[in-house]
């Protein structure tokens, strides 16, 4: 009887080691975004996530204040699309944003595929690459020397590839970090063409449906990098990237209010163009209304 029992103790053992072994981690972050940057999470299959984002202007600094009510009269980027969860594991994007930086009207697509996932007694990170494309559809500029003059049509795009990889510590805790390439086909003098970028994003999950995050991108090269001197004279210093939010979620609906320096809200456009300084009070108010639906 002892040798059945200790048989059975044994199985249940080895059985439940198994299973912990492909239990996945779920909920590293509670949206497919943190603030500006993409998170390791994708959608699952079948959901389409209708997003809405704003960026107002600077609260404070030569811009805010109270004559333009600290931003809020101000819009410097507007985004507006969907995102579809072809498989658990991959998600495809359209948007429409207004753009902040040369280059405006962006239409921009998004392929995201969830490459690896956390799980208990196996994989420690969750990693999953990311694929944007952005184009440019404003009337063409006739200055020859402006980027917006777009002498070929190939000009008009922009592109980033990321790798995010990301860790849930606790049912509290997330970190991820964030290695970018960026590529814009037609850039200034003294500009450079391909950018490279790191980033790090953090969730705080403070109660169950209230969250704090918390993220800073980093380009490493060109005159965007704080760890060059190429930006020409007389031009303001391209800033590292910093924002702050919180994010609220009820249930199909995830609402986030943030403050970021970042005028931008597509890769291709914050991660090579940002000049706002927090130093100086040019960060603002920003928000992200998401919804889900059944497909």
């Amino acid at each position: 009887m002892k040798k059945y029992l200790l048989s059975l103790l044994l199985i249940l053992l080895v059985g439940g080691n198994l299973l912990a072994q492909e239990e996945a981690t779920y909920g590293t972050f509670k949206d497919t975004r943190v603030i500006n940057a993409h998170s390791v999470e994708t959608l699952p299959k079948r959901k389409l996530d209708i997003r809405i984002g704003h960026r107002f202007g600077d609260m404070f600094g030569t811009s805010g204040g109270w004559p333009s009510f600290y931003g809020l009269e101000n819009s410097v980027d507007v985004l507006i699309g969907a995102e579809y969860g072809v498989t658990d594991a991959f998600t495809i994007g359209l948007y429409r944003a207004k753009g902040a930086g040369d280059r405006k009207q962006l239409v921009n697509g998004l392929l995201k595929y969830g490459l690896i996932k956390q799980k208990s007694g196996g994989a420690p990170i969750s990693v999953t690459p990311l694929f944007v494309t952005s184009a440019s559809t404003m009337v063409r500029q006739e200055n020859a020397q402006g980027v917006a003059s777009f002498p070929k049509f190939i000009h008009r795009f922009a592109f980033s590839g990321q790798v995010l990889i990301a860790r849930k510590f606790s049912d509290r805790f997330s970190l991820q970090l964030n290695p970018a390439y960026t590529h814009r086909n037609l850039v200034s003098d003294g500009d450079q063409n391909g950018v490279f970028s790191v980033g790090l994003a953090s969730r705080v999950q403070i109660t169950k449906v209230f969250g704090l995050i918390l993220e800073v991108e980093v380009p490493l090269n060109g005159p965007q990098s704080p760890f060059t001197d190429l930006v020409p004279p007389g031009e303001e210093p391209y800033q590292p990237i910093l924002g702050i939010g919180f994010e609220f979620d009820t249930g199909g609906h995830v609402f986030q209010v943030n403050l970021t320096n970042s005028e931008g809200m597509v890769a291709t456009d914050y991660l090579v163009n940002t000049r706002s300084n927090w130093l100086d009070g040019e960060f603002r108010l920003g928000f992200t209304i998401s919804r889900l639906f059944n497909l």
